[in-house]
């Protein structure tokens, strides 16, 4: 691998950068609408106490409180933008603190509106229900309904709104370190170079046939974050107890019943999923074994868990190539949406190449008065292109969510968030099997899937079992020690992995240190039920049924318009039903069984 020049943000070309533009063509007028802010707040805090006067002034009430909540997301999605393009950027950085400390305030001003319209009685309840005024927020009130058991008082809702803005300095803290602060070491690359490590560097050297190469840039990886090992265990501590503290603050019986209340979802399914994992931990190793064989390898460890089990396959995709094979594989899903695709691209939604001082890894992000903006670290691999494919996957969920629902209803649930993305992948991953001659690469594409598989759901299913043990610790009154969490992550890494990978290195323990999505409550298992659902609603849309495509559109415009599991259902695929995750598994078994067959094992 050659020499790794660290861009600045000014060397790359515009048509590359997202054009945040298209929401303010200036700080000024960023500014301006910030100013605003003062002014809705003062003229909701004249409804407080009087929510009970009828069904119009609730709906009244409502509508004004959906125009601020759009200002304050256009305000705060604009400064989180500008402050990702580069993290080190003080001046962005401090809007974007301005916001969200404004969005804090707000929220703990506000925090009145919920207890005021639950403290009803049940008769006035059922008439502000049935009432014609209310008939488009029926839905959010019922919803809303459902809380009236772990609703406080209103002093108590204050203090826990304002407390809000200090629960989050562990995520602001562990982002500030790992996107800013922290400084990776430099390796020698195969031919003596220098390669200055970076997160997106790191995810090359661990694609790289040299296992040395591979090895140093593991060992490299986590000795960074081993000499931070005290404050991150300081971080992730602290954002445990801050669930444990909101989900008791209100009567949860868990952390985890708190986090999945929102969307309707009970501790079962998440339970359930970890428990068809276990029991299909055989398949996980039978591609452990198959990965050792391929690679030739007497001992397999963790750094070689992502390079391609091909033999010295090197594949670049440039920019270009990558917009022409993610556009021809969402041809099933029809004109329209395909128009909207070719809009994000020469609309300049997405910022492509990683820079200096840039936020690591992938996301979409957006709001209903903004382009579905995506950030890349584009490294011209067959994983950045399905990278492309996956938010591109989200920016088009919510633009069409955006497009159908009006703002009350357009934010779709966490819980359905990886399920466009998935199939969106899978999509491509068809559409280039079956596209590409050459035997090599389909054989990198099943490779791919397969990979792609084990981190999204075996990976990620381990990371929610991780997450699940120390919240369930530290609610027993347990301490999060360094050495406890080492020793749990590198016992539960080994249950995983088996007994190909029972002795891996040892700086594995300190995984869990590096991953950001521990900060996100409860967030990592949606990957595993997304990828489950996309299976089921890929393999529908490519059988050619016009019905089917139908229903998966259907889905992507509902927003949150329905409960997240009703929504799944009509699309084609029931997530309480224990067939569509064992249904995902044999689906993974089968294309490890055809990878052996094309490898020649």
């Amino acid at each position: 691998m050659e020499a790794q020049k660290e861009l600045k943000r000014d060397e790359i070309a515009e048509e590359l950068k997202w054009d945040l533009a298209l929401m303010y063509k200036s700080i000024d007028q960023w500014e301006e609408d910030f100013k605003r802010i003062q002014g809705y707040l003062d003229r909701l805090m004249l409804f407080k106490g009087t929510l009970k006067q009828g069904p119009a002034r609730l709906k009244e009430f409502f509508e004004l409180d959906d125009e601020f909540s759009r200002l304050i997301e256009k305000l705060y999605t604009f400064a989180h933008l500008r402050s990702d393009e580069d993290t080190s950027h003080s001046q962005n950085r401090g809007y974007y603190e301005r916001i969200l400390s404004m969005h804090h305030q707000c929220s703990a001003a506000l925090s009145w509106a919920r207890p005021e319209i639950l403290e009803m009685d049940e008769n006035q309840l059922q008439e502000y229900l049935k009432s014609p005024e209310l008939s488009f927020y029926r839905f959010a009130l019922e919803k809303m309904l459902r809380y009236k058991p772990y609703t406080l008082s209103e002093k108590e809702e204050k203090l826990l709104a304002m407390a809000a803005e200090v629960t989050s300095v562990p995520y602001k803290a562990f982002s500030m370190l790992n996107n800013a602060d922290i400084k990776f070491p430099k390796i020698s690359g195969e031919k003596g170079e220098e390669i200055q490590l970076s997160h997106g560097v790191y995810s090359q050297l661990l694609e790289n046939h040299n296992r040395k190469l591979r090895k140093d840039a593991f060992e490299g990886m986590y000795s960074t974050f081993e000499a931070m090992k005290n404050t991150l265990t300081t971080t992730i501590d602290g954002a445990v107890k801050a669930n444990i503290f909101n989900a008791r603050a209100r009567g949860y019986s868990s952390a985890l019943e708190a986090s999945l209340f929102k969307d309707n979802v009970t501790p079962k399914v998440y339970n359930s999923l970890i428990d068809s994992i276990h029991e299909n931990l055989p398949i996980f190793h039978c591609y452990i074994s198959l990965r050792k064989k391929a690679l030739k390898l007497d001992q397999v460890d963790m750094y070689d868990m992502y390079v391609p089990m091909i033999p010295e396959y090197d594949l670049k995709v440039p920019w270009e190539q990558a917009r022409t094979w993610v556009m021809e594989a969402f041809q099933p899903l029809g004109d329209e949406y395909c128009k909207v695709v070719k809009n994000a691209f020469t609309e300049r939604w997405i910022d492509v190449k990683e820079t200096k001082g840039k936020r690591s890894g992938a996301y979409s992000s957006g709001c209903f008065d903004s382009k579905p903006y995506m950030l890349l670290n584009y490294t011209e691999t067959l994983n950045s292109v399905f990278t492309l494919a996956h938010e591109m996957g989200h920016s088009m969920h919510s633009y069409l969510s955006n497009s159908n629902q009006k703002y009350h209803y357009a934010d779709y649930s966490i819980f359905v968030a990886e399920v466009a993305s998935t199939t969106n992948e899978l999509l491509l991953l068809d559409y280039l099997l079956k596209t590409q001659d050459d035997p090599q690469f389909r054989t990198y594409l099943l490779n791919h899937f397969c990979d792609g598989y084990k981190g999204t759901v075996y990976r990620q299913v381990q990371f929610a079992e991780f997450e699940k043990h120390i919240h369930e610790k530290a609610e027993k009154g347990e301490p999060l020690t360094l050495d406890s969490l080492n020793q749990d992550y590198y016992e539960l890494n080994r249950k995983y992995y088996g007994p190909e990978l029972e002795n891996a290195n040892d700086l594995i323990k300190l995984e869990w240190a590096r991953i950001p999505h521990f900060y996100y409550n409860f967030y990592v298992y949606k990957y595993a039920t997304g990828f489950t659902a996309a299976i089921v609603l890929s393999r529908n849309i490519l059988s050619g049924d016009q019905k089917k495509t139908s229903h998966y559109l259907d889905f992507l415009k509902a927003g949150s318009s329905q409960y997240p599991l009703d929504i799944l259902r009509h699309a084609g695929v029931d997530m309480e039903d224990p067939a569509s995750v064992s249904g995902g598994l044999k689906y993974f078994d089968t294309q490890i069984s055809e990878l052996e067959k094309v490898l020649g094992i």
